[in-house]
């Protein structure tokens, strides 16, 4: 038994060969376009006989102090392994991976499971819980179209109302992949002018980096559906997907302020769904609401496609509690204030 740490692309696009499935998410790539020049991008790979556990994560600095800390990736990331048996005894990995953490002065650890694969709660469930502060959290539902089920079971799980909204696009749309850099320009600034219609916060606003290198990698594929107004020839929305294995991802989309009424990226989700299920992939999964929100419009949203849902977990980890009150207080945050986390890095969002 052992732990390594993998840090170059060949190692780790060798491991990801090794295990049974894995997402975009896990990928080299994907972690490399993701990080901040700071971030250290790392594979954590746990190795007993013949079962392979990795995690990807990002190491970060923690300014000021001696310590680090690490958060996956965001969207669904988590561990991915070999053929791991049902009775598997995570007791072993358990201790190699948290005495790893220890000896690396990592002192709190954010991951975000993904719902798709198997075993990440079981290895997850009561990892921490008895030696340090780990746990184990529900945060909420995603909606997942099903590209198993024939095309008419995958419709009618559709809201009424949503059939009606797609009808009446297809109609006065029409809908294109995304080819030149022209196109991919009018998709960012769809995009940039969403967030910024939204108000969402800096995290959500990319670089004209990251949307390269986001359609440039060879780790998985990238494409981008543009919706265009019949009358007018201009393009109103546009929604990018990512796809790796048998899974397609919901990413990021952006409609025309001008032109919601027209619902035109709910056409570009059907579009996707029809060309997906056409190409072989099981599972097209839109996300959940804001922050795993159930109850906001978000959520409202991407249920009215599907009633097919999956529990969404993060599990937390604190190794040195001692050290994360003491930066919580240098910072000026009360230890309990908020659920965030880690807590010390709250004004980094605000």
């Amino acid at each position: 038994m052992k732990i390594e740490f993998i840090k170059e692309k060949k190692e780790w696009n060798d491991f990801l060969k090794s295990v049974d499935d894995y997402d975009f998410y896990h990928t080299y790539d994907y972690h490399q376009i993701t990080k901040s020049k700071s971030d250290e991008a790392v594979l954590i790979k746990y190795t007993n006989n013949n079962i392979f556990i990795g995690l990807p994560i990002l190491i970060r600095k923690i300014n000021g102090t001696s310590y680090y800390d690490a958060i996956s990736v965001y969207g669904y990331s988590g561990p991915i392994c070999s053929k791991t048996p049902i009775n598997f005894d995570t007791s072993n990995f358990e201790k190699y991976l948290l005495d790893f953490f220890v000896e690396k002065n990592i002192i709190s650890v954010f991951v975000r499971l993904n719902p798709y694969l198997e075993f990440q709660n079981i290895l997850f469930t009561n990892l921490g819980e008895s030696s340090y502060f780990g746990e184990l959290s529900y945060l909420g539902k995603i909606v997942n179209i099903n590209l198993t089920d024939s095309l008419e079971e995958q419709k009618q799980k559709y809201q009424k109302r949503i059939k009606t909204h797609i009808n009446k696009a297809s109609r006065l749309l029409t809908i294109k992949t995304a080819e030149t850099n022209e196109d991919f320009e009018k998709f960012k600034i769809l995009y940039s002018d969403n967030m910024k219609r939204l108000k969402a916060k800096k995290q959500y606003f990319f670089s004209d980096d990251y949307f390269e290198k986001l359609n440039t990698s060879k780790d998985f594929k990238t494409e981008v559906l543009l919706a265009f107004d019949n009358e007018t020839g201009k393009a109103i929305a546009g929604a990018m997907f990512i796809k790796t294995n048998k899974m397609i991802q919901y990413h990021l989309s952006g409609t025309d302020e001008a032109f919601l009424h027209l619902n035109a990226t709910k056409l570009i989700i059907d579009h996707m769904r029809l060309k997906a299920s056409e190409e072989g992939y099981k599972n097209f999964n839109l996300g959940g609401g804001l922050g795993a929100n159930e109850n906001d419009s978000l959520f409202r949203f991407k249920s009215s496609f599907s009633d097919e849902y999956h529990p969404f977990f993060v599990w937390k980890l604190i190794t040195n509690l001692k050290a994360y009150k003491e930066i919580c207080r240098k910072n000026k945050i009360n230890y309990k204030s908020s659920s965030f986390f880690p807590l010390y890095r709250l004004k980094e969002w605000e």
